[in-house]
């Protein structure tokens, strides 16, 4: 007679879901009630650059660079007309500058030009800007415009997805998996403490879950 096999994991609804998602909200505002976007930036088009260039690049070298790139270049017009040769020795540290470089000029031209040098508050018109796609068009629109925002990046991705929030590995569809879980108010706030939390805690190589405050709303427990 054979045994009797173990019984399959009832699948979690919707409401379940986003009640869990919920609970793991509350969780990380408690263990990170101050985290933030790491970027030094003091408007939202530095923020934009300054996001272009975290691409391949930790954000603590970004912010080495951009003191003397802000100097430089104190407007969008002024990056908008860079020598690209010049552009490419100051941001050389980020790694890939001579992309990076067309990117930034190419953004700004784009701003100068369509918007008058003023970030707009849209992400569709933030994503027809050169070297923008919608990470960093979220980015800019949460952190600096407050306008509700997830950012998936990789930690967000990662996280997410190890949560059960998720199942997708499209950015843009993980976007709007999160977008449903969670009230619009709470989605900025929300992507950069999984960030803050993928960086110090749910590491891609060895996560420290013995310390994580989201333990027990993990699906490996559940």
């Amino acid at each position: 007679m054979k045994g009797k096999g173990r019984s399959p994991k009832r699948r979690e609804s919707e409401e379940e879901r986003r009640e869990r998602a919920r609970k793991i909200a509350s969780a990380l505002a408690k263990a990170y009630p101050d985290a933030w976007c790491a970027l030094n930036y003091r408007s939202p088009w530095e923020l934009l650059v300054a996001t272009i260039l975290s691409a391949q690049c930790t954000d603590e070298r970004v912010n080495e660079v951009t003191p003397a790139l802000f100097e430089k270049y104190a407007t969008p017009q002024a990056l908008a007309s860079a020598n690209l040769h010049e552009l490419e020795d100051v941001i050389r540290p980020t790694g890939f500058f001579r992309q990076k470089a067309k990117a930034i000029t190419a953004c700004m031209r784009a701003l100068v030009e369509r918007h008058a040098g003023e970030v707009p508050t849209s992400i569709d018109a933030l994503v027809k800007l050169g070297g923008v796609g919608r990470k960093t068009a979220n980015v800019v629109l949460g952190t600096a415009l407050g306008v509700p925002a997830i950012m998936v990046d990789r930690h967000v991705k990662r996280v997410a997805t190890r949560l059960g929030l998720t199942s997708d590995g499209d950015p843009d569809k993980i976007e709007i998996d999160l977008q449903k879980l969670l009230p619009a108010r709470q989605w900025t706030h929300f992507s950069h403490r999984v960030i803050h939390h993928g960086r110090r805690v749910c590491k891609a190589r060895a996560p420290d879950c013995p310390r994580c405050p989201l333990e027990r709303l993990c699906p490996k427990l559940l």
